[in-house]
């Protein structure tokens, strides 16, 4: 700015000797008065834009099998209906669909269940399952109807299913080391290439007793969880620990590097619990307030 009241200072002289009689010129330091309050008004539009963009968070609820992530979503759907909920996918993974193709041949029978297959035969199915889990998330984080000016919680996320998931299998020996480098190799190019469209502003763990989550698992009586024991979710809760509570796992992309994560307990069944739902809430809307 200095540079342009210097330009319209040198110019003024020039115009009074050549018109005497003429009106005099407005002082110079109104254009550039002027330019300044454009450049402010600009700048608290964006500051505000930004400000806006900020108060509405994305994020993941995470945590074992039966801890009670499909609960809590219900009840986010129910006492916070100006939130935009997402549950998880199951119905795209238990009877499988292309966008392309359509469904599976008749003949393939149960094939379409790929959940169902994925539990029942690991060591054939899980690259293939998580592989579909993936895109299912990722086609429900691109989503265009996606609403900007709402809170958005996904029930679990891509982060998870590598971290935790894909990882697990992949120790056990049902995904093999090739499968495993493969996964890795176009999931981590996937969430490059979408950076900020898929990134998350947090993460909420329901933190549960392997223990806990069997009990629950055998009251919901799921029949593609019949075949899960005590010893895989006990698994899946030292990977979900090491992740987003010890900090200890070796993550590649900074959206789940960096996250914010908000650790509840989730031991106690709060189904039926009105008072804990409320208080779990609380939790969560203070979280978002922080992030």
């Amino acid at each position: 700015m200095p540079a342009e009241s210097s330009s319209v200072s040198q110019s003024t002289p020039t115009s009074s000797s050549s018109s005497s009689s003429s009106s005099p010129s407005p002082p110079p330091h109104r254009l550039a008065d002027l330019r300044w309050s454009t450049a402010e008004v600009r700048m608290a539009e964006t500051s505000d834009s930004s400000v806006r963009q900020r108060c509405f968070k994305k994020i993941s609820v995470e945590g074992n099998i039966a801890c009670g992530k499909s609960t809590l979503v219900k009840v986010l759907q129910k006492l916070r209906p100006n939130w935009h909920v997402v549950p998880e996918p199951l119905e795209k993974w238990q009877n499988v669909v292309g966008r392309e193709s359509g469904s599976m041949p008749a003949e393939m029978g149960a094939a379409s269940n790929l959940l169902g297959l994925r539990l029942g035969d690991p060591k054939r199915w899980a690259y293939t399952f998580q592989t579909w889990a993936t895109l299912s998330r990722l086609h429900i984080a691109l989503a265009a109807s996606h609403p900007p000016e709402r809170h958005t919680v996904y029930e679990r996320s891509v982060y998870s299913n590598r971290y935790v998931f894909a990882a697990s299998l992949h120790e056990q020996g049902s995904m093999n080391d090739t499968e495993w480098v493969v996964y890795q190799e176009w999931q981590g190019w996937l969430l490059s290439e979408l950076d900020k469209r898929v990134e998350l502003d947090g993460m909420v763990y329901l933190r549960a007793e392997p223990e806990a989550c069997l009990a629950r698992m055998r009251v919901r009586n799921r029949e593609e969880e019949r075949g899960v024991g005590l010893e895989y979710l006990d698994a899946l809760h030292k990977r979900h620990e090491n992740w987003l509570v010890d900090r200890t796992t070796v993550v590649h992309h900074p959206c789940s590097s960096d996250t914010p994560v908000l650790v509840l307990d989730a031991n106690q069944d709060f189904e039926s619990n009105e008072e804990l739902q409320a208080e779990l809430i609380n939790q969560i809307e203070d979280f978002l307030d922080k992030i």
